[in-house]
């Protein structure tokens, strides 16, 4: 029996998030189903985290135990023929038996996209977050400070979450303002605003009830000093909104194995 670990890109607006569901199809699902029939078995995958829906992912890590002898390259080719084409397999490895995406995990790195446009360009708006109103992103940057390092995050976790600490380190929380997106070898004007953040780990939700802080910081609707208030109070009411989902992309899982 081998222990394969995936790395998985996919676009979550069609997806109900990862974990499987009673209804509605997501990535977990598709992987087992997909898995099953070219193995033959009945796989459990696991992931490094269950993605809410609509939220993307650029380096998802999982992992599931077999018996093929398929080599690695020629797996990868055949899950990437059954997939449907907004999900990808870039990475098909052999793990230690004892590997787990999710509790071997050393950091986390996730992004979120806020178009501050007066319109958003057809071809990325399923990605951003639209805030028509002009954000300051120095006031953005001067909140951020005070989520760095260790703390209980408790007041930006979501409801439902079921992670028994609260307590997390955030090594990089960034705040970039660009003028210009490029895509598909054109570019679409900005301004548009790039908030990244490493953790060891994230609650649910965490990211974007920061990014829904954040963007209240940017409308001038709180100063960045309340932002630790917020922190040490422990309580969600007093932060901002949860961003929504579609702006955000996990973006690398790292280890150290």
């Amino acid at each position: 029996m081998r222990k394969i670990k995936l790395t998985i890109q996919y676009d979550g607006s069609s997806y109900h998030g990862w974990q499987v569901q009673p209804q509605g199809t997501t990535i977990q699902g598709l992987l087992e189903e997909v898995i099953g029939e070219i193995t033959g078995e009945r796989p459990q995958v696991t992931g490094s985290g269950r993605t809410d829906a609509g939220v993307h992912a650029l380096g998802q890590v999982a992992s599931f135990d077999s018996g093929s002898v398929l080599a690695n390259d020629v797996l990868r080719r055949a899950l990437n023929a059954l997939l449907p084409r907004d999900v990808r397999i870039t990475a098909v490895e052999d793990a230690p038996a004892d590997f787990h995406p999710r509790y071997d995990a050393a950091r986390k790195r996730y992004f979120y996209l806020v178009a501050n446009t007066g319109t958003v360009p057809v071809f990325i708006d399923r990605y951003v977050w639209w805030l028509r109103a002009r954000l300051d992103v120095e006031q953005m940057r001067e909140a951020a400070v005070f989520l760095r390092g260790e703390h209980d995050f408790s007041a930006f976790r979501g409801a439902g979450c079921a992670a028994k600490d609260p307590v997390r380190e955030v090594y990089i929380l960034e705040v970039e303002r660009f003028d210009r997106m490029e895509l598909l070898f054109a570019g679409f004007p900005g301004p548009f605003v790039k908030i990244s953040a490493e953790a060891n780990g994230f609650l649910r939700h965490m990211v974007r009830n920061i990014v829904g802080t954040l963007a209240e910081v940017g409308r001038g609707r709180m100063r960045p000093e309340a932002v630790e208030e917020i922190l040490l109070s422990g309580e969600r009411r007093l932060a901002g909104p949860t961003a929504p989902a579609r702006g955000l992309f996990l973006e690398e899982v790292s280890y150290t194995l």
